[in-house]
């Protein structure tokens, strides 16, 4: 019998990789840590839908296995 990571390892890379990503929305909302792309200041508020949406995806790949 296979383990889980053997079975679908592009899956798990990607869950993990959109796990990463909540988290890291999760910290910049705890923290307060703005983020700058060239002259355009990112509100912080943008983290919670990018949370939200990136947790849903880990949350779906992980049921897929």
């Amino acid at each position: 019998m296979k383990g889980r990571f053997t079975e679908k390892p592009g899956t798990w890379l990607a869950f993990f990789f959109f796990a990463l990503i909540s988290l890291m929305h999760v910290l910049r909302l705890t923290f307060q840590v703005p983020i700058h792309a060239g002259n355009v200041t990112i509100p912080v508020w943008v983290s919670a839908p990018g949370c939200l949406v990136t947790a849903a995806i880990a949350w779906l790949l992980w049921r897929e296995n």
